[in-house]
């Protein structure tokens, strides 16, 4: 019988406390083998050269290289690590959500005291996500430019929607949404709504970035915002985003019903809501991430008449979710990252 060759990682954190209880969950974890730990980020990279692990679990805020710094450092690295940020909420959230742009391929939330009674429950997150990171194919993040300001008046630039574009991602998925959203026109003629798996805390900060990067408005959804042409709305993490259409009016609902769903926000929840409402003018696109969240919902909206789009494997970070669709022969069309817009663009009305 062939041994399993277990994930090597490496622990990066500034606090001797948080070194200890990461090390400790991780070594007690089948097939997970820490190979050292380190204390900031220059005994990070020295130690990467050295042990070269697989995973790195990576805090954000260090005395000297942070972990904005490793990133960009291993960025430069032939087989470099994956790399999963470990991070508390709240003042860290733009650096988490900077470093899932910059590569990192997962987010574990940190509570702010590492107390005894959390150390299982931090556990069985971090050991997941460091398996799915071992599996992940980073690619290299590309740079973005701020978009353009356009003096246009939205009532210039918008007629009347035609289409519902609701997006579906979780691993590699701030990446990917950075990349399609920037590379979007001003004009684009859809309202858009994203549901993306990432911990509760972080998806305004996600938002935020992405609005300050792209030629349309990015939110994050709140209940009774109005859906429309020029503005991207943003699942909320730890609630479901559903799409309502009253005569002329879409808006989005914000719940944690149905309770039961694995994933909140839930990509099948999502694109279910926009069949019902939308029917045959949604154009739904999954891209990467691990799981099969988005099936369902992409059996809906094809059942309903509209169109499937999802990530070739080529670009994906993870090529879960875009397979489970591909396998089930729900999907209208596949295309590369670097070719989703173009493919978009030909789906719409």
């Amino acid at each position: 019988m062939t041994a399993v060759t277990p994930v090597r990682v490496l622990v990066v954190d500034d606090s001797a406390f948080a070194r200890k209880v990461l090390r400790q969950v991780l070594s007690n974890a089948q097939g997970i083998e820490v190979v050292d730990t380190a204390r900031d980020g220059l005994d990070a990279l020295e130690k990467v050269a050295e042990l070269k692990p697989d995973v790195l679990t990576l805090d954000l805020v260090m005395p000297g290289l942070d972990g904005l710094g490793v990133l960009r450092a291993l960025d430069s690295m032939p087989a470099a690590p994956r790399v999963v940020v470990v991070s508390s909420a709240g003042e860290e959230s733009e650096l988490a959500v900077s470093a899932l742009q910059a590569g990192a391929v997962e987010l574990v939330h940190k509570p702010s005291a590492l107390a005894t009674d959390r150390l299982y429950e931090l556990g069985a997150e971090l050991v997941e996500k460091v398996r799915i990171a071992a599996r992940a194919v980073p690619h290299p993040p590309r740079g973005v430019a701020p978009a353009a300001a356009t003096s246009t008046s939205p009532a210039e630039v918008f007629g009347p929607a035609r289409n519902l574009v609701v997006v579906g991602t979780s691993t590699g998925g701030p990446q990917a949404l950075t990349r399609l959203l920037s590379a979007l026109p001003a004009d684009f003629p859809a309202p858009m709504a994203l549901a993306l798996h990432i911990p509760p805390g972080y998806t305004e900060a996600v938002a935020r970035r992405l609005d300050s990067l792209c030629a349309l408005e990015v939110r994050e959804a709140e209940d009774g915002m109005e859906m429309r042409p020029g503005r991207v709305v943003l699942a909320r993490a730890g609630q479901h985003l559903k799409i309502e259409r009253h005569g002329a009016l879409t808006v989005g609902r914000v719940d944690r019903h149905p309770v039961q769903m694995p994933h909140h926000p839930s990509v099948d929840v999502l694109f279910e809501s926009a069949a019902r409402t939308w029917g045959r003018d949604t154009v739904g696109l999954v891209l990467t991430g691990m799981g099969d969240d988005g099936r369902e919902g992409a059996r809906a909206i094809r059942a309903a008449g509209g169109s499937i789009l999802t990530e070739s494997e080529s670009s994906c970070v993870v090529y879960g979710m875009p397979r489970a669709v591909d396998e089930a022969g729900l999907a209208t069309a596949s295309a590369p990252l670097e070719g989703m817009v173009a493919l978009l663009l030909t789906q719409l009305r």
